[in-house]
């Protein structure tokens, strides 16, 4: 399993907005180790940009609105 470096900054001390920053090619053998470029994974996001267009979606703020 390949390993990676990140740097997380914070936008301001209160803020909730952070930057994470990380070196693109140790990113693609992340990727490839969980399986990000198998063929089933590519197809499933193809399906989920499909769902999202005819409006099969929808936003929620929490998970624990799922538990509803």
């Amino acid at each position: 399993m390949s390993s990676m470096t990140f740097k997380i900054k914070q936008a301001e001390p209160k803020s909730k907005n952070v930057t994470i920053s990380f070196d693109a090619q140790k990113f693609e053998r992340i990727a490839g180790n969980f399986g990000f470029f198998n063929q089933d994974f590519l197809e499933s996001l193809n399906r989920a940009e499909k769902d999202i267009k005819a409006g099969r979606v929808q936003k929620i703020k929490s998970l624990a609105f799922l538990r509803k």
